[in-house]
């Protein structure tokens, strides 16, 4: 079978197949990674980078594991197999599947940060989609400064999708493509990362969640969506209080 083509459902294994017939749309495949935990590849195991094959087995997935599922199974309902890699200042890059509905851009990602899930098909362009992404990138460290779209079809016959072995060529294809770079405003950033600071010298087990224009996004995980939010409410009622004080 050549990698540049789409399995033939025979090519799959009845779990395969189960989960390929469940998730025909965007929206659906965000959700059954929404409920995967996240392969954090914990010492002292080797950093993996698993097929679809390997994903429904370990039921586990990191961003790039994420994509290349969506990849997979969305690649069965018609979508080509496009991800888009973000490059970011301290080398901790990110990878999300993207698609287009009814002429606009959306995709479908898991991470370990709430800002870098998936996005509604609501923009004009991938670079309108790729700088959504900006302030949910901000932590202690990062901040995107370019992206890339890729066709996994490039890979020609080599077997990202069902590989029983680490796919390492996906990545180094990815680390490899030349990145248009996003410029953004450094007064904007140095607030977004001292907003972030603050928020986990709080709450310290907790990510910030709320942001700008999220009626974008795509639906989030279950663990940002209970103690987060709560937390974040909390942040947002002691930050006000002490504006209020510094005002008097």
């Amino acid at each position: 079978m050549p990698g540049g083509s789409a399995p033939l459902p025979g090519a799959f294994t009845v779990a395969e197949r189960r989960i390929i017939n469940r998730r025909r749309t965007p929206v659906l495949v965000q959700h059954f990674l929404n409920g995967l935990p996240y392969n954090t590849e914990p010492p002292p195991e080797r950093a993996k980078l698993r097929s679809f094959r390997g994903l429904v087995r370990y039921r586990t997935a990191h961003c790039l594991e994420a994509a290349l599922a969506a990849a997979v199974i969305l690649e069965q309902h018609g979508y080509p197999p496009l991800l888009l890699s973000f490059e970011s200042i301290d080398d901790l890059d990110h990878v999300i599947f993207v698609y287009r509905s009814q002429g606009r851009w959306g995709s479908v990602a898991r991470s370990r940060d709430p800002g870098l899930h998936g996005r509604k098909p609501v923009f004009r362009s991938i670079r309108d989609l790729a700088l959504s992404y900006v302030d949910g990138y901000v932590d202690y460290s990062g901040r995107v400064t370019g992206y890339a779209v890729v066709d996994l079809r490039l890979l020609g016959d080599y077997d990202w999708r069902l590989s029983e072995k680490n796919v390492w060529k996906v990545e180094r294809l990815l680390l490899d493509y030349p990145h248009r770079p996003i410029r953004s405003s450094d007064a904007r950033i140095d607030r977004l990362r001292a907003r972030y600071r603050a928020f986990k010298k709080q709450f310290p087990d907790s990510k910030p969640v709320d942001y700008e224009r999220m009626d974008r996004w795509s639906e989030l995980p279950a663990e940002f969506n209970s103690r987060a939010r709560r937390a974040e409410k909390l942040f947002a009622r002691t930050t006000n209080t002490t504006a209020r004080r510094h005002d008097g």
